[in-house]
């Protein structure tokens, strides 16, 4: 095969690149079906041209992350061969620049994913948008992010965090304490988000004077939400008519976003996710977009990403264990 190299000038900026222990460029390798070496400054390509092609563009987005200041993880280099074999070069750099919110401690909150990136724009530019997709890869952050971002800007008048009061087959009245005891442990992961990006004492501020609401979705109905950011948290979770009724509620002025991960219902068995049935009816409506995010869109921890991939190799028959098999 053909061998080529890529350069870079700087040393530190190419031990970014090619990652621990060749870690990146071995993606790259497995990816792309080259061999890269790594001497200094210099990368050894061997491969097809095309190929060779590819994998220099991708080398090249790379070492802009790295002088932007950006961690290069599996996941960034995932999303930059994906980004230079869809001809999404320049959506891929805004990455770079692109900020959605910066806490009180200074931190800029930015999408980290061509994924990410499009659900942005999405619920920029759209009413009502669904965003689907595993766990990890910034749904619900994002879109408080966002939230909070439009109330200090006083696009909305406040914002509204709901999710309905379903976890893993449990009920309320298993649990201990007044209702409000009671609905916390489901609410308390949208707490911990809106503490992590404005602060505890401000999120009660806000709470007091009205501007921050965090409810049961059962507290939605009969209500019509005015000039609100509404987000929707683990939607799957929510029956036909709960969905239903959810989606009614948005008023004048306001913009909803629904999340959830459709491989993760909790609800009894015989009752259908409210989240799969509103994304495939309202996808072609105006002023609607549904955001699909996937394995390569998650941002926590590498091995989530390969958890994720692995049950999904599982559920469609190909990891299925001697046991399961006489099972069925």
């Amino acid at each position: 095969m053909p061998l080529s190299q890529w350069v870079i000038q700087d040393n530190q900026a190419a031990s970014a690149v090619v990652g621990r222990a060749d870690e990146h460029l071995k993606t790259l390798e497995d990816v792309l079906g080259v061999h890269l070496t790594a001497r200094g400054n210099v990368i050894q390509i061997n491969g097809s041209p095309e190929a060779q092609e590819t994998t220099r563009q991708v080398l090249d987005l790379l070492a802009e992350c790295v002088y932007a200041g950006q961690p290069i993880r599996r996941q960034v280099v995932e999303s930059a061969v994906s980004a230079v074999k869809e001809g999404a070069q320049r959506q891929f750099l805004h990455l770079l620049t692109e900020t959605v919110y910066t806490t009180t401690s200074g931190r800029a909150v930015r999408p980290r994913t061509l994924g990410q990136q499009q659900y942005v724009e999405a619920v920029r530019d759209h009413t009502l948008v669904f965003g689907i997709g595993p766990a990890g890869t910034g749904k619900t952050y994002l879109a408080m992010a966002l939230a909070v971002q439009a109330l200090k800007s006083h696009e909305v008048e406040r914002i509204i965090l709901t999710r309905p009061a379903v976890e893993a087959g449990e009920k309320l009245g298993f649990l201990p304490g007044a209702l409000e005891d009671k609905v916390d442990p489901y609410l308390r992961p949208l707490f911990d988000a809106l503490f992590d990006l404005v602060g505890s004492e401000a999120v009660e501020k806000s709470r007091e004077r009205g501007h921050i609401e965090i409810a049961p979705l059962a507290y939605m109905r009969g209500r019509t939400l005015n000039h609100s950011f509404i987000i929707l948290d683990e939607a799957q979770n929510t029956t036909y008519e709960q969905m239903k009724m959810a989606l009614t509620r948005l008023g004048e002025g306001s913009k909803m976003v629904v999340t959830g991960d459709e491989t993760q219902v909790d609800l009894a068995p015989g009752q259908r996710s409210g989240l799969k049935t509103a994304a495939r009816i309202l996808e072609s409506v105006a002023g609607v977009k549904v955001v699909r995010l996937g394995e390569r869109d998650v941002v926590r921890h590498p091995l989530v990403a390969d958890i994720i991939r692995a049950y999904q190799q599982f559920e469609q028959g190909k990891g299925d264990t001697g046991d399961e098999k006489r099972a069925k």
